[in-house]
């Protein structure tokens, strides 16, 4: 069932959500061509079962397996504008997940969360939303935010997407040219229903303290992308800071040039970590270099991709976050101190034979000259296999079916056999 509001949120956060709409003029709510014209709703249902086996074990946990099955519904409502030069709107965003197959020494496998006995929880939800304004090409946005930023990566890779609580900006006002900023207090990870602080992560490696995360509740962020050449070419420069632990700065280049039947591309970035303030975690130094070229014919596309870490430390994240590091796969991400690491990439789309919805890729990645920190050189690889389909007509149409299967292996780290296999539609409501 989905919990009171009160116990999904801070009261704070609860009266304001609830203020929103009240806040709004009645007479601008009234206004339907304005107002509810473009408003949007979408209820996504997603089936979901995950499974890890663990080999080779390293590090106290000692679980030999993560084994779930659950059911998520996703409801997202974006309503239009209020009318006049500034615009008053409220976007809203309900999860709810349940457990259908899960044991206490399976648990962990980021679908359900887990209570103080051990044991999965029977279902989890949330209801967040936020109160949006527009002036011109600017948006404005408080309370809960979904972002897709090369410092915060938006990872909806389980059950349910994670979600942050503050304010961002948004302005496209020159053409081509996309500014943001904003600042976060907390953060909902994928597999709770409640709010905490922000923390950080080195690698694949959580930052803690006598045992606990280290968090705060700042993350600050600037950023600017620029697309030209018919928008075949865009650069990209960004700032971030998750204060008291570390900042960030990120540079990219993407780029697609077509070649007779070919279309070539590249995907370059680098990024530049350092510690901060009152360094809550220690000193951090790294800096990130990652490229991903494609070839793409057809339904046949191909990727090369080369990514190096240098610094005493790996790569520093928000907790539980992914990152567009273009060697960061579903299980390992080949971001550890000093590591080098190539991935080989094919993907097919059978669209080109006759066949739309179905798409398979397989990839392949390695990684060595790993700081270990205990005398020996670490090295892993991964190679991975998706096969998707999404049903294109009949009563069915819409439905998305994806299976994914993965080995991985590393001589400084736990090996990782696993598949998942994801069900998926979405209804739009209105």
């Amino acid at each position: 069932m989905i919990l009171p509001l009160t116990r999904i949120c801070k009261p704070i956060h609860c009266l304001f959500y609830t203020g929103l709409l009240l806040g709004l003029p009645i007479q601008a709510l009234a206004d339907e061509s304005v107002f509810f014209k473009d408003a949007t709703a979408t209820l996504q249902a997603r089936n979901y079962y995950f499974s890890r086996d663990f080999s080779d074990i390293v590090g106290p946990n000692q679980q030999s397996k993560a084994e779930e099955w659950a059911q998520g519904f996703i409801l997202n409502v974006k309503s239009g504008y209020t009318p006049g030069t500034v615009g008053v709107g409220v976007d809203a965003l309900g999860l709810l997940g349940i457990k259908l197959d899960s044991s206490p020494d399976r648990v962990n496998t980021g679908l359900l969360p887990v209570t103080d006995e051990g044991r999965a929880a029977d279902d989890y939800s949330r209801l967040g939303a936020a109160l949006k304004v527009k002036l011109s090409k600017t948006e404005l946005k408080i309370g809960e935010q979904q972002l897709m930023l090369p410092v915060l990566y938006f990872g909806d890779i389980r059950l349910l997407p994670p979600t942050y609580q503050g304010a961002s900006i948004v302005s496209n006002e020159i053409a081509g040219l996309t500014l943001q900023g904003g600042q976060l207090r907390s953060t909902s990870l994928r597999n709770e229903a409640g709010d905490e602080e922000l923390g950080a992560m080195l690698g694949f490696v959580p930052l803690r303290n006598a045992g606990g995360l280290i968090t705060t509740d700042r993350f600050n962020y600037a950023g600017a992308d620029y697309a030209f050449n018919a928008t075949r070419t865009s650069v990209g420069a960004w700032y971030a800071q998750l204060e008291d632990i570390y900042n960030q700065r990120h540079f990219s280049l993407k780029h697609s040039e077509p070649v007779g039947d070919w279309v070539l591309g590249a995907n370059l970035g680098y990024f530049d970590s350092a510690e901060d303030g009152k360094q809550l975690a220690g000193e951090i130094d790294n800096q990130a270099f990652y490229s991903l070229l494609s070839a793409k014919h057809g339904g046949h596309t191909f990727y090369l991709g080369y990514q190096a870490m240098f610094g005493d430390d790996g790569l520093p994240r928000v907790f539980a976050n992914v990152s567009p590091l273009g060697n960061e796969v579903p299980t390992f991400t080949f971001d550890s101190a000093d590591e080098r690491s190539w991935q080989v990439r094919y993907d097919y789309d059978f669209a080109a034979m006759g066949l739309p919805g179905l798409v398979a890729g397989v990839r392949y990645l390695t990684g060595d000259n790993v700081d270990t920190g205990r005398g020996f050189e670490g090295k892993e690889w991964e190679r991975d296999l998706d096969v998707g389909y999404v049903v294109q007509s009949g009563s069915l149409k819409g439905l998305g079916v994806k299976v994914r299967n993965v080995t991985a292996r590393s001589n400084y780290r736990t090996d990782v056999d696993e598949n998942r296999l994801i069900l998926s539609y979405t209804l739009t409501l209105f």
